[in-house]
């Protein structure tokens, strides 16, 4: 992204899942095209140091740790965040996890209640919060980061899937919902992406390459994605100027879904 388009000038910006990965490159991207930020993430240290070169660039951050499937967080992030700049814009609920992979019945209950909490239910309280501030602003625009594996099957990950599968059913539902009052919702939905999460899973395995190769044989690309191309899809979907995209599950998967 060049520093010359400014197309989220003024425009507010709520992220989760600030502190790495995704979140923080949106955060930049965000920043970069003139928007002001409300930022969240539950490591406190992470969102610390995002926000604090944000600011060092001249960007306009309101920060503030939580955990986005305690209610009470959630709600104090995006009241408190509207209650600084005076309104909301665009929110992308980005938090989640990806728990252990296994056999579905090898799933522990733990980890599918933990998955579920802050994949489904953290994106669930961040739009029940966010969207009376977007109405209040007169529309805007919701961003649910989804996955692939949110649109099929995902073998020996049965518990993320099913968490993926019920974000795209919320995006779909408020979109037609709300509407009417000028607030579109999307989902992005990507391939396996480079991030922290995959990193510290890679470092599990003898060989790092051979992984990465296994990882990526049912991409088109032959490779995973790298985050810059996941953040370029959410900045299309959260556009002002893409006003007619709503109820959509943007697929970024290399070509994985090609066939």
């Amino acid at each position: 992204m060049t520093t010359t388009d400014k197309t989220f000038s003024d425009k507010v910006v709520l992220i989760t899942g600030a502190g790495g990965g995704i979140g923080e490159i949106a955060a930049r991207q965000f920043a970069e095209q003139g928007a002001k930020l409300i930022l969240s993430d539950i490591n406190t240290q992470a969102l610390d140091k995002v926000s604090s070169d944000l600011q060092a660039s001249g960007t306009e951050v309101f920060a503030q740790a939580g955990d986005v499937s305690i209610p009470e967080q959630v709600q104090s992030l995006v009241d408190e965040g509207v209650k600084h700049f005076g309104k909301l814009d665009i929110a992308v609920n980005n938090a989640g996890i990806d728990p252990p992979h296994s056999l579905l019945a090898d799933a522990s209950l733990e980890d599918y209640d933990r998955t579920m909490d802050i994949n489904v239910k953290g994106v669930f309280l961040g739009m029940k919060y966010q969207i009376p501030h977007l109405i209040a602003n007169g529309g805007g625009s919701i961003l649910n980061v989804a996955s692939v594996a949110g649109i099929g099957g995902a073998p020996m990950m049965g518990v993320y899937a099913a968490s993926k599968h019920a974000v795209i059913g919320l995006t779909k539902s408020a979109a037609f919902e709300y509407g009417k009052q000028n607030i579109r919702v999307n989902a992005v939905c990507p391939f396996i992406t480079k991030t922290n999460m995959l990193e510290q899973e890679l470092s599990k395995v003898p060989d790092r390459e051979a992984a990465l190769k296994f990882l990526s044989k049912g991409s088109a690309l032959k490779r995973v994605a790298e985050p810059e191309e996941v953040v370029t899809a959410i900045l299309f979907a959260c556009s002002p100027n893409n006003s007619y995209m709503t109820g959509h599950e943007l697929v970024v998967d290399g070509g994985m879904t090609a066939v």
